[in-house]
């Protein structure tokens, strides 16, 4: 739905709001044309059914209104003496209609001063339950958001089981697009595992879906800060398809924006970088990217030992996760077949190495079965460990250690953009430009992979190709301007991140806010009071220096308001 759409919507809506109540109107003592105004008639309503102004607001904030229209509904039937629970039915059944029998058929009369407690205390749970649910909803769509880390992309940065506070406010809080949705979750009703929200997800049919049409247009509210390079960033996974959670969907399948699986990522690439990933490390602008003092960079090194691996070594000075190291013969690894079978069910997971004429050096998983069954030898003095750079040099210094060398991976299908001509790998990559709002690039055959998305899916412009000429929207094209900003999300855990080297860039709408706060973190792999990382509690997300626990000054703070609360209650008893 467009703007214009959307405003033709909104009147319609006060017409048959005018239509539907205007004799009300004149009854409560106003006048007929009142009910007609936009916004003003809200105002006027609010005061008919004797609510707070205030209220007229709560209408026009989405999902929020979701909740409020049928609250007015019912507060307009009680106002004209309709109190039974088979007009509040037939208020909220009709979705509001009813307001059509009381205007015209009905006998009603006016009453000015009733009672706005509730009659019952089923009655009174239901209106705490409404409101603290509004409340909720204003809060958690508008101000704050909880997250929790689910993965290990930002691992000894953020941990998993890190439970965030994420301002919405700090870049400036986006509406919902999806207007038919439930307050308070996601993507999904949990237990029931179903969509929370009314959308057609086929692309082949959203675009006549009934359903699509209630979308609400792209709107972000003023934040005070832009983001930062180096910025971790909370953002709608750009690539995100509910039929497979780890694939780049083709244009088959898509989910609104607000609904897409929340990510977390810092932000390497900012509009406007020229950015070049050289043997792991990031360059922006022709610049070493230097990384916040709290930031800790992880890679996958190549562990080599003197003598073959034993345990007592590996629970002395393996603390992480690493992979062994196979010899497989060239005839096998080199058949796509091979792929093929590995891929399928996950079999195994392996990432070549080194090569001469006889062997090929892989690493990573692989079952013991499949092991066996293609001749793969194991090397027992050389495993990949995932480690920072102070950890990578601790075990140099090991006596039992030969070399420590980080892993550099070779290119690979699955990294941006996916075409042919691009041999760049999660080491290895760019130098690509990152675009920015209203900045014009030169659009050629040979860059349009690296912008192919971004015309087609991000700014919705019909894209194609015949023979040697780019077609936009019907006409050709040897340029583009970038109609919004676009960002680089990486996670400092490099070798263990799904990120933008495999799905690209992140446009600014798909920007959910910037995590403030660890308010919580829960380590499933300890046991009883240690299950609970106590120095993370209360600590800030980004910042320098050591993070420092506010866990004390909050809990005084608690305990005082806590205190403040029961002072005042006994005094007004007395």
């Amino acid at each position: 739905m467009s703007f214009t759409q959307l405003l033709i919507f909104f009147l319609i809506i006060q017409v048959i709001h005018g239509l539907a109540t205007w004799k009300l109107y004149i009854k409560a003592g106003k006048q007929a044309w009142q009910a007609f105004i936009p916004v003003y008639n809200a105002v006027v309503l609010m005061k008919i059914i004797n609510r707070p102004w205030w209220w007229t607001i709560l209408l026009f904030l989405p999902i929020v209104n979701l909740i409020m229209f049928p609250v007015i509904w019912v507060e307009t039937a009680r106002s004209f003496g309709k109190n039974s629970n088979l007009d509040t039915l037939l208020a909220i059944v009709s979705l509001g209609f009813y307001n059509f029998y009381l205007n015209y058929v009905a006998d009603v009369t006016y009453i000015k001063e009733r009672s706005l407690q509730p009659r019952s205390e089923v009655g009174d749970w239901v209106s705490s339950i409404l409101f603290a649910i509004v409340a909720a909803t204003i809060v958690h769509t508008y101000f704050i958001q909880p997250f929790v880390i689910p993965t290990s992309s930002l691992e000894k940065t953020l941990l998993i089981g890190d439970f965030l506070f994420v301002s919405k406010f700090h870049y400036g809080a986006r509406t919902p697009q999806t207007a038919l949705a439930l307050p308070m979750v996601h993507d999904s009703i949990p237990i029931v595992n179903t969509k929370s929200y009314i959308s057609d997800d086929d692309r082949t049919t959203r675009d006549a879906s009934w359903a699509n049409k209630t979308f609400l247009p792209y709107f972000r509210l003023p934040g005070f800060q832009n983001i930062k390079r180096n910025d971790i960033v909370v953002f709608n996974w750009p690539v995100d398809t509910v039929q497979d959670f780890f694939k780049v969907p083709k244009r088959g399948f898509i989910k609104p924006v607000d609904k897409k699986s929340n990510y977390v990522k810092r932000a390497v690439g900012i509009p406007g970088d020229s950015m070049a990933i050289k043997n792991g490390y990031i360059y922006t602008n022709g610049k070493k990217n230097e990384l916040p003092d709290r930031a800790r960079i992880q890679f996958y090194y190549t562990v080599t030992t003197k003598e073959d691996l034993d345990q007592q070594f590996v629970d002395n000075n393996i603390h992480t996760q690493f992979w062994r190291f196979y010899n497989i013969n060239p005839k096998y690894w080199d058949d796509p077949r091979l792929q093929e079978y590995f891929n399928k069910d996950n079999r195994a997971y392996l990432n070549e190495g080194q090569r001469d004429s006889l062997n090929v050096e892989v690493v990573g998983f692989v079952r013991n079965d499949d092991m066996l069954k293609f001749k793969m030898e194991p090397l027992l003095n050389k495993i990949n460990v995932n480690l920072t750079e102070e950890e990578a040099q601790a075990l140099r210094s090991n006596p039992k250690v030969a070399s420590v060398e980080k892993f550099d991976y070779e290119p690979q299908k699955d990294v941006f953009p996916h075409a042919p001509g691009y041999n760049w790998s999660i080491d290895n990559f760019g130098p690509i430009y990152i675009p920015e709002a209203g900045k014009t690039i030169a659009l050629n055959l040979d860059v349009l992979p690296l912008y192919e998305r971004i015309i087609s899916e991000y700014e919705n412009n019909t894209l194609c190709v015949k023979g040697n000429q780019i077609l936009i929207n019907g006409e050709v094209a040897t340029s583009y301007t970038f109609k919004q900003d676009y960002y680089w999300m990486m996670g400092d855990n490099r070798h263990n991140s799904q990120d933008a080297r495999a799905w690209g860039y992140v446009p600014f709408d798909h920007v959910v806010g910037k995590p403030v706060l660890i308010w919580m973190s829960w380590d499933t792999n300890a046991s009883g009071i240690n299950k609970v990382r106590w120095n993370r509690l209360f600590t800030t997300v980004h910042g320098s220096g050591k993070p420092v626990s506010y866990l004390i000054p909050v809990l005084v703070l608690i305990a005082l308001g806590y205190g403040f609360s029961k002072y005042r209650n006994r005094k007004k008893n007395k």
